[in-house]
């Protein structure tokens, strides 16, 4: 037994239920049908853009639950490109790598400590059943100070969801993913924004994001 092996479960502070799904059929069958479609409007696009521009997202990036197209108004020198179909990922003109890998299945990422810059993860986050095991990975793989950068907006695939997410207000959803990364450890205090502005028409775009710090994850 290691010691992270000893370390309570953070996921078990939540409660119980709290990261189950109505369809919990392996994901691989949900998602092996292409969807080639966008699940924000392109007002909330353009948003993810901006930020990922003001930000300073230029190098090697890992685009977590990935699909056919990532919202850079640039491409990074390196992107890689991770999710569940393979097709989807082949038709990311941006991508320079791609991998497909089942978060929710392992939440340990096949890639080296230090590999990254930063890691996105776009309209995602809500469907991961132990995304602080995932958040406390992504430190390992991104540098020292890089970002880790999630966003998302009031769509999801409600089946796949976790119970919790559905259950709570976008506000709500903001102060959760905040508890994730502060969880997780290995992280400076998180940032939280909305990022489209506020009580107008279309997708709302909210995003937060951290640095990791000097040390990291803690050991696997």
């Amino acid at each position: 037994m290691n010691a992270a092996d000893e370390l309570p479960d953070p996921h078990d502070l939540f409660p119980v239920g709290f990261f189950s799904r109505a369809d919990e059929r392996p994901d691989d069958r949900f998602y092996e049908s292409d969807r080639l479609v966008t699940h924000i409007d392109d007002r909330a696009i353009r948003a993810i853009g901006r930020l990922y521009e003001h930000l300073g997202i230029t190098g090697r990036v890992l685009d977590l639950m990935s699909s056919w197209v990532s919202h850079f108004r640039t491409s990074p020198a390196e992107l890689t490109v991770l999710g569940m179909n393979a097709h989807e990922l082949a038709a990311n003109v941006m991508a320079t790598e791609r991998i497909v890998h089942d978060l929710n299945l392992d939440p340990t990422m096949p890639f080296d400590a230090n590999r990254f810059d930063a890691t996105v993860c776009c309209v995602s986050i809500d469907y991961l059943i132990r995304p602080i095991d995932v958040i406390r990975d992504v430190a390992r793989v991104v540098v020292p100070g890089g970002l880790l950068i999630c966003t998302f907006s009031n769509r999801c695939f409600p089946t796949k969801a976790i119970r919790g997410w559905l259950s709570m207000s976008d506000e709500q959803h903001c102060r959760l993913v905040v508890d994730y990364i502060r969880l997780a450890g290995g992280w400076a205090p998180a940032e939280v924004a909305l990022c489209t502005p506020p009580k107008t028409a279309g997708d709302p775009l909210y995003a937060v994001w951290a640095r990791r710090g000097p040390d990291g994850a803690r050991a696997p």
